[in-house]
């Protein structure tokens, strides 16, 4: 007896939310390499020869005497004795392959492959790692790895494990999913810049990555939960330079005091809205080094007080671009303290609710060099318009998102080319999906 299961599309699609997600693949194994270029015309060439071969049939399915007719003879070596002493011994006979014009690839050195690997781009790349194990292994060689971007691959465990290990110098994965089982990173890692925005990675498997660094000097963590060993990792970045923590959480101020001690060289760095209590704000503002020019440390309310002002200008007397924003305690008695800030170019006082406009019309006069000045959620419309009218040189109100020491800004122009940027540059293998 037969049995029917009626179904409809409403039932399936109730189902698939009841699916596990798909699972982590190694890059060669990305549903992106089912076409390409080189594969469409492999294709093409195939169904050529399809067509030449089934000319002149018309039934579907072929005798066995034809198929003899079309197949090549098979050849088979020829065994000659020769002679009475080599009665017991045989002698085999094999023709000689014919030399073929032109050079082959096989003769090609290394050097010369690599250099011609180089202009591929990532999904024909690994392609290239299926022709033999010498191709695989020049197709994987660090050198053509240099700088990758995997955005877009949202399940890319495998895939992140496979790049870091091969030696990449520039990893881009934004917004990307890390699956919690089986993620191992062996060795020390050669990684410079490295953006993990946003990102869904188990605690365990970011400490695996970032233990095993030590020549960062671009990272971008933001939105991610941390721990105290991935800050104690960090202190050995001695050449770090720019640094985003923004909305990072899970790690207590001594590691974050110990870790702005040792990386002296950080220029830039972003650590606003982090889950911070009055210890982690003295821990940042009392340990940042001079060499600090753009810094962001906006978004704790009543925690930052005039007293941090204090001695973050004290400590950071060449600031340029400073966002105080969603630091309700500050009021105009802050001014004559960042006056000393004497290269000052941008600042930020959003929603700073105790600082009114009359004391902002000053601020052209205490700040010579001052250009753009931030202050959203404070005036109205009205009071919007008379300011600008009293500081004629500063732009007001141009940037609603702050740009420091993250790897892909928002407030810059858009583009196919400047929106996968990383700190102003492109990487050069790049997953198209």
């Amino acid at each position: 007896m037969k049995t029917c299961f009626r179904t409809n599309n409403l039932d399936i699609k109730l189902f698939d939310k009841f699916l596990p997600p798909p699972p982590s693949m190694p890059l060669q194994d990305l549903p992106c390499l089912q076409t390409s270029m080189l594969s469409e015309s492999r294709r093409i060439n195939k169904r050529k020869s399809r067509s030449s071969l089934t000319e002149g049939l018309d039934t579907e399915c072929t005798p066995s005497d034809l198929i003899q007719q079309w197949s090549p003879s098979h050849k088979h070596q020829r065994l000659i004795s020769m002679g009475k002493e080599n009665d017991q011994n045989q002698f085999v006979l094999a023709r000689r392959s014919r030399r073929k014009k032109g050079i082959s690839w096989d003769h090609l050195p290394e050097e010369l492959l690599l250099r011609i690997l180089f202009y591929l781009p990532l999904q024909d790349l690994l392609r290239m790692s299926r022709v033999c194990k010498r191709w695989n292994r020049l197709a994987f060689d660090e050198s053509l790895w240099h700088s990758v971007d995997l955005e877009g691959l949202t399940h890319m465990g495998v895939a992140l494990q496979q790049v870091l290990n091969i030696g990449v110098c520039r990893l881009r994965c934004p917004r990307s999913f890390v699956e919690e089982t089986n993620f191992t990173v062996t060795g020390a890692l050669q990684i410079v810049e490295l953006d993990l925005s946003s990102s869904i990675i188990p605690t365990s498997a970011l400490e695996s990555i970032i233990s095993r660094c030590t020549q960062l000097e671009y990272l971008s963590l933001e939105g991610l939960q941390l721990s105290d060993a991935i800050i104690s990792s960090l202190s050995k970045n001695t050449n770090l330079l720019q640094l985003n923590l923004s909305g990072c959480s899970g790690f207590s101020a001594p590691p974050l005091a110990d870790m702005l001690k040792s990386c002296s060289r950080i220029e830039r760095l972003n650590i606003s809205w982090c889950d911070f209590s009055n210890d982690h704000v003295k821990s940042v503002v009392e340990n940042l080094s001079s060499a600090v020019t753009q810094l962001n440390v906006s978004g704790y309310r009543e925690s930052f007080t005039l007293d941090d002002v204090t001695v973050l200008v004290t400590r950071c007397p060449h600031i340029t671009t400073l966002d105080l924003s969603d630091s309700t305690l500050l009021m105009a008695d802050s001014f004559p303290i960042l006056k000393q800030l004497k290269n000052l170019r941008h600042l930020s006082l959003s929603r700073c609710y105790h600082i009114h406009l009359a004391a902002l019309t000053d601020l052209e006069q205490m700040f010579p060099l001052l250009s753009l000045l931030e202050v959203f959620g404070l005036l109205h419309d009205s009071q919007l318009s008379s300011l600008k009218k009293e500081l004629p040189r500063i732009s007001v109100n141009t940037r609603p998102f702050s740009s420091i020491a993250r790897p892909t800004p928002a407030c810059r122009p858009q583009g196919p080319v400047r929106d996968r940027a990383m700190w102003s540059r492109t990487c050069r293998l790049r997953v198209k999906l």
